[in-house]
């Protein structure tokens, strides 16, 4: 695979579908532009172990996969909205408590929104990071892990950049 080759079902060896899901009833409000949109439907792949998603995108929907298992986590469908550019519509995540333990969605929506914009666009996205500092400081136990070792567990490097 090139670096210009878009990530596929097929790029990745072993994906296993959401078992559980559920609905994610907070979407983010951000409208992605039509070159974001381009650039998130070639998706992202793990280059290391500390990398920590697979992206690749079929249609308007954009799958989420941890690397490491292959589990699906995340599965959102994009719609154009009036005007130009995309915007998620509805989002589901895995529920099954063995699979991955779900704090809320707020959690979800938040991690949805940095795993395209910091992970797949590969932006800053101070605000989002800052925004994962407080939730992971108001989640009961949240003390107990830096917030920086938290985001790392959770999204890997890449969301540095």
């Amino acid at each position: 695979m090139t670096a210009d080759a878009p990530s596929t079902r097929d790029s990745f060896r072993r994906l296993q579908p959401i078992s559980t899901p559920g609905p994610v009833s907070t979407l983010p409000d951000r409208v992605w532009t039509e070159e974001d949109w381009d650039r998130i439907r070639r998706g992202y792949r793990a280059r290391d172990m500390d990398q920590k998603w697979n992206v690749f995108a079929e249609g308007d929907l954009l799958f989420m996969h941890r690397s490491w298992t292959g589990r699906g986590i995340y599965e959102v469908s994009f719609a154009p909205v009036t005007g130009g550019g995309r915007r998620i519509v509805s989002a589901v995540v895995e529920s099954d408590p063995e699979r991955y333990r779900r704090t809320g969605d707020a959690y979800d929506c938040l991690m949805m929104e940095l795993i395209i914009s910091a992970i797949v666009l590969g932006e800053p996205a101070a605000e989002l990071h800052d925004r994962f500092r407080e939730l992971h400081a108001a989640t009961p136990g949240g003390n107990d892990l830096p917030a920086a070792a938290a985001k790392h567990s959770a999204l890997g490097p890449r969301s540095d950049s």
